[in-house]
């Protein structure tokens, strides 16, 4: 026996061992504990005091106390080893208590291990053991001998459901025996795609492969979630609900009975093993009470905010306006495509894309930011090439896409209006659009039929008067409807507007939809999930990439999106010589003076602006949905050494190609489709070729501080100053139409924005009372 420290050694022995040394020398009057507390007293080493003695003789006054334990733990603590201790008790000449240190004639030296494994892989169960004779093996399950499996390995290839259960190994050596520990196979029941990946690739890791789904129950119905999880050691569970640990919670399957509706909400596992811990995915579980609640086969959104006008006012609102209900519908899990500055072609083909997302039991919601008009109850939104005057052949038909819509079978059309409902008296035609009767319809609209819709002017940026108020509540869990009604009373509230606007809410819903509803996969789940390739298309960011110069720099390019037809393009110097003392590099071939900017706000990146990295130069680029072709730009890099005599710059090119990113993919810019819906609103088409003259009172209005009348339009929005790209770019991108990089090198300060809080209504509440004024006519 090895000279193990005696502590060590009696913490490794078996209970039944130690047990039965301790009860030797206890019973032993003669030769017992007392007697070896003498002999080990004796050596120097180990002296035990004769208070250390009356120590061990107390433990009798225990309930199951033992002198020879305490006495033992004593000797171990003073380094005394298994060796030592052999000594003594040869001294001592207790044969009996030297018999319980002798090793055993069968030990296990190896122990099978719990696994959870999927059916139809290899399972293999180990166990090996060593002792005086030859060993023998058999293995059980549960209490039923395994046939055929005399060897230390028990292998079942391959694994099927039936083989789950606990499993135990007898090992034989002469007349001794001794069973291993218990081992428990999960066998879980899934499909995956590992091709022909073996089972020892998944040993000792811990994946995921069986997740739980959301759930729609009626109160009193039973809840069953399951997850399920690969590796060795089996992986062990814990429950969640609203990330809170639910009480013995810790199988693979969660049960509770006769569910209350306060037992819904999100729910998740977390899973872990000796190494590892990872989370299921978050679910959520709705459970209705007396009628039922809405739900989902999925969410989709399009947003449209037009500002740069090319024959009628600018807006200024209409970016903020969409860039943050954008934020908050992609937190209520709404598939979102947001788009800026459309014509109207470009408007009628993202309202076609828009409805190639819709399904049966979809949520369709339309947000619209612009000049807009209402005849005999139609709305009618204004592109940014309308005419002007403009008529219903220039315009969209709000109800004419709600008719496309029916068709598809949405459960829910939202629409929300965020424009002026004045009648346009240039227009005389009378729309003809038979829509369905389906109880499923909600319109919000900013302001009453007849009256304007209002921006607030101000030296920044700021969201219009409905998105001011409806960002706030957005995000509540309640029906739709009644979302609406708050933000009327919100809006009731601001004095700036009393008597000018105020929200009307038009539906024919009859059950309880919330835009928070959840997304439960229906019937048509293969055309969902090609719905969503077609919106993921739409939304596909250039990868970022490094480029090497000939010089020993490097430079990186970063991408993000600010819109669906806006791409942030940013660079930053990585890496560069070191005996190069003055290294720069620019995008796309401009005058540094108009683009690559120190800061996004320089460059118009107002919204993106605090979640890009710092230290870089920045472009904006808008209006993809004008991309013809795929956008190849050079980047330029120059840079002096310090051996150079003169400070002259070295140049060096790179041509990068990025392909059509976002939008511009869907090549919005084409003509337009037969079923657009151009052809649901029988009337006519011909453009007005009517003189120009100032547009009636059917746009979205401004509302200016009193010393402000006279405001000049090219301060309210940065969205007009375009750089065209045949100025600038001298042919470095093929085909591109009018897309657009931004200068805002006379943009209205650099604001961090948007930023709303209560003083800023307050303030504004301030300012503009008794000092409202609308745009002169």
């Amino acid at each position: 026996m090895s000279q193990t420290v005696l502590s060590r050694f009696i913490n490794s022995l078996k209970e039944p061992v130690v047990k039965r040394l301790c009860e030797v020398l206890d019973k032993s009057s003669t030769k017992g504990w007392r007697k070896l507390g003498e002999i080990v007293g004796n050596d120097r080493r180990f002296k035990v005091s004769s208070d250390d003695m009356e120590m061990c003789s107390l433990k009798v006054l225990e309930l199951e106390g033992s002198p020879s334990l305490m006495l033992l733990r004593l000797m171990g603590e003073r380094g005394c080893t298994t060796g030592h201790l052999m000594d003594y008790l040869q001294t001592l000449g207790n044969s009996e208590a030297l018999q319980c240190l002798k090793p055993p004639a069968l030990q296990i030296l190896i122990q099978p291990q719990s696994v959870s494994i999927i059916c139809g892989h290899n399972l293999r169960l180990s166990c090996h053991a060593v002792g005086k004779s030859p060993v023998q093996y058999q293995w059980f399950k549960s209490k039923e001998e395994v046939p055929n499996s005399f060897s230390p390995d028990l292998v079942i290839s391959p694994v099927q459901m039936k083989d789950a259960g606990f499993y135990i190994c007898r090992v034989n050596c002469g007349d001794a025996f001794e069973f291993s520990h218990w081992a428990q196979v999960d066998v879980l029941n899934v499909t995956l795609c590992y091709g022909k990946i073996s089972y020892h690739s998944l040993d000792g890791r811990l994946k995921v492969v069986i997740q739980p789904q959301s759930q729609r129950l009626h109160v009193g119905e039973d809840l069953q979630l399951e997850c399920g999880a690969v590796g060795r050691p089996i992986p062990r569970y814990q429950w969640h609900r609203n990330g809170v640990p639910i009480p013995n919670s810790t199988k693979r399957k969660l049960l509770i009975p006769h569910v209350m509706q306060e037992q819904q909400g999100r729910y998740r596992c977390e899973i872990s093993s000796s190494s590892e811990r990872m989370w299921t995915n978050e679910v959520d579980v709705v459970i209705d009470d007396i009628y039922a609640i809405g739900e989902a086969t999925d969410k989709v959104a399009l947003l449209i905010g037009n500002l740069s006008y090319q024959n009628h006012p600018q807006l200024k609102a209409p970016m903020v306006d969409v860039y943050d209900l954008t934020n908050l519908l992609r937190q209520l899990n709404f598939k979102v495509v947001s788009l800026l500055d459309l014509t109207e072609s470009e408007m009628r083909n993202a309202v076609d894309e828009f409805l190639l997302l819709l399904h049966k039991g979809v949520y369709g919601l339309l947000y619209y930011a612009g000049h807009g008009y209402e005849n005999y109850g139609n709305s009618f939104m204004v592109p940014v090439d309308a005419p002007n005057p403009y008529r219903s052949a220039n315009c969209l038909c709000v109800q004419s896409i709600l008719k496309l819509m029916q068709e598809k079978e949405t459960d829910l059309n939202v629409f929300l209006l965020d424009m002026c409902r004045k009648r346009n008296i240039h227009d005389d035609s009378t729309p003809n659009v038979v829509l369905r009767v389906t109880a499923n319809i909600v319109f919000g609209y900013a302001t009453c039929q007849d009256a304007e819709a209002f921006e607030l002017s101000s030296t920044g940026f700021t969201n219009g008067v409905f998105v001011k108020f409806l960002k706030k509540r957005l995000l509540d869990d309640e029906k739709i409807t009644v979302v609406l009604d708050r933000v009327a009373e919100d809006m009731g509230q601001f004095d700036a507007t009393k008597g000018k606007q105020a929200l009307e809410i038009r539906s024919s819903l009859s059950e309880r939809r919330a835009l928070t509803d959840p997304i439960l996969p229906g019937d048509s789940a293969d055309l969902a999930h090609a719905h969503s390739r077609q919106w993921a298309k739409a939304h596909k960011l250039p990868e970022s990439m490094c480029l090497n110069f000939d010089c020993g720099a490097q430079i990186k390019l970063g991408f993000a999106a600010e819109f669906s037809n806006v791409l942030v393009i940013y660079t930053h110097i990585v890496k560069k010589p070191t005996d190069m003392s003055f290294c720069q590099a620019h995008d796309l071939d401009v005058d540094p003076k108009l683009m690559n900017r120190e800061t996004p706000e320089e460059t118009g990146i107002y919204l993106l602006s605090s979640s890009l990295p710092q230290h870089c130069l920045y472009t904006r680029l808008s209006s993809l949905q004008k991309l013809r072709e795929e956008l190849v730009f050079t980047v330029c890099l120059q840079g002096t050494f310090t051996a150079m005599d003169d400070d002259h710059p070295i140049h060096w090119t790179k041509s990068v190609n990025i392909g059509k990113p976002l939008i511009a993919r869907l090549d919005l810019h084409r003509a337009m489709r037969r079923n657009s819906c151009l052809q649901t609103c029988l009337m006519p088409h011909s453009p007005s070729h009517s003189p120009c003259h100032s547009p009636g009172p059917e746009h979205r209005h401004h509302l200016y501080h009193g010393s402000h009348q006279a405001q000049d339009y090219n301060r309210l929005s940065p969205q007009h100053r375009y750089l065209d790209i045949g100025e600038h770019l001298q042919g470095a991108v093929g085909g591109c139409g009018d897309i657009y990089y931004e200068n805002l090198s006379h943009s209205p300060g650099r604001l961090s924005i948007p930023i709303e809080t209560t003083d800023d209504i307050n303030e504004l509440q301030t300012v503009f009372i008794n000092s409202l004024q609308l745009q002169p006519q």
